[in-house]
């Protein structure tokens, strides 16, 4: 589990237990060779909060100008993409699907995360387009970051 994941779970279940709302952020393990679903899955009674999110993190302070389709996604061993496995799992679970991307600037420079609707990740993929830009991403709702996590707020998640 990467650190932002970690956080990502740890900010969900945080707000749950201040706004006192069943429900509850989590992340299953991943086995050497089967792939996940998702990153995190988080389930509440509430419909809102019955959310799958992937993880995505750019190293922007190394020269990374975008998330590309390519590269940051795998394709499996019957050339199935990730892109479609998660579709699919979204679909068949009635959970709604996030993209939450953060970007890293480097030592000395805080980092930045924002959620992008999956209907948009799936629906940029099959345009045949490449890559969301740097740009492109940055014009989405930011998941607000304390000195050390992230916060959960209702409107980047669709809540309302």
């Amino acid at each position: 589990m990467t650190e932002f994941e970690r956080d990502l779970v740890h900010s969900f279940n945080e707000y749950f237990k201040e706004k006192k709302i069943r429900g509850i952020s989590y992340r299953l393990k991943q086995h050497r060779f089967t792939s996940q679903f998702l990153d995190v899955l988080v389930d509440s009674l509430n419909p809102d909060y019955y959310l799958g999110i992937e993880c995505k993190s750019i190293s922007v302070d190394k020269g990374t100008k975008a998330l590309y389709f390519t590269q940051h996604f795998t394709t499996d061993k019957k050339g199935v993409h990730q892109i479609d496995r998660i579709s699919d799992f979204l679909k068949c679970s009635g959970r709604r699907g996030y993209l939450a991307v953060e970007l890293r600037y480097g030592v000395g420079h805080s980092r930045e995360a924002y959620a992008i609707p999956w209907k948009d990740i799936d629906g940029r993929f099959h345009s045949e387009s490449l890559k969301f830009t740097i740009e492109e991403i940055s014009a989405y709702p930011s998941i607000l970051r304390g000195k050390s996590d992230y916060h959960v707020e209702p409107d980047v998640w669709g809540v309302d």
